[in-house]
């Protein structure tokens, strides 16, 4: 079986087995979460209030922390549900949004990697150079990324994974996913996904619903969850009419999601042979 087929198969296993995703993520973007996560066949809950927030996360399969709208409530709330779910071997999906941009951001993301086993760490790769340790201030500014140097993406997926024990996903032109030694890069998505708020969000909340359904393939999980989102992405712009902007087009996104089919990602996923993809099993 090819690297698609794998990816492909992962993503279908959603639907089959239908994963309840504990969300702790941000206020702008939540709904947008939700709605991804239900459109591709999962169940999405978002609880984040500390007195809940493990008691959830083990009735979950599993749990995502997104820092995109950090309080000082945020961190309590995300170790409980982070070390319920370490404890019932749930997969912990992290989303450090900006964290280069604050000492707040920074040292909370540093806290969770510090006391958490996460499966999965989704970002930039502005964030993921912060988290590398090779992060300039100066390339974040708030959530989005201004690096543009493309080629080191996946140079700093492996050492993030490498480094944390996980699999580190970065999305951008190429994503470039790797679980430190094995490395997949793809070529899908659409430039105006830039201009719809959420995209990132919702890109951590599919792998955190691929994981979910497959928790013994962190790798293909994040690779299925990122590959979802860009390919929803292309096919929205692809349906868009004359006329129709953003708006529409972020309905459109969630529509492309809800219609993904196995077959359909198999086909349309675009490998970068240049990053050294895993042929897996």
């Amino acid at each position: 079986m090819k690297l698609p087929q794998h990816i492909a198969e992962t993503f279908g296993m959603i639907r089959q087995k239908n994963p309840l995703v504990h969300h702790l993520t941000n206020v702008v973007t939540v709904n947008d979460c939700a709605n991804a996560v239900l459109a591709v066949g999962a169940s999405p809950v978002m609880a984040p209030c500390v007195r809940e927030a493990a008691d959830m996360a083990r009735h979950a399969a599993a749990v995502v922390l997104n820092i995109g709208t950090p309080d000082e409530f945020s961190e309590a709330a995300m170790l409980a549900a982070g070390r319920a779910a370490n404890a019932c071997g749930i997969p912990v999906v992290l989303d450090p949004v900006g964290v280069g941009a604050t000492p707040f951001r920074l040292e909370l993301v540093s806290t969770l990697l510090r006391e958490l086993q996460v499966a999965i760490i989704r970002g930039n790769l502005a964030e993921l150079q912060c988290l590398a340790g090779d992060h300039d201030t100066k390339a974040t500014r708030g959530v989005d990324s201004m690096a543009t140097d493309i080629s080191s993406s996946a140079d700093v997926a492996r050492r993030v994974a490498r480094h944390y024990r996980c699999v580190a996903a970065i999305t951008g032109a190429v994503d470039c996913i790797s679980d430190g030694e094995q490395l997949v890069a793809m070529r899908n998505g659409h430039m105006l996904m830039r201009q719809v708020t959420g995209t990132g969000c919702m890109a951590t909340s599919l792998c955190a619903a691929c994981a979910g359904a497959a928790p013994d393939r962190p790798l293909l999980a994040a690779c299925a969850g990122v590959a979802a989102m860009s390919l929803a992405g292309e096919f929205a712009y692809a349906a868009l009419h004359g006329g129709e902007g953003t708006g529409t087009y972020r309905q459109r996104i969630i529509d492309a999601l809800s219609t993904l089919t196995p077959s359909r990602m198999e086909n349309y996923i675009r490998l970068d042979n240049s990053g050294g993809n895993a042929l897996l099993g």
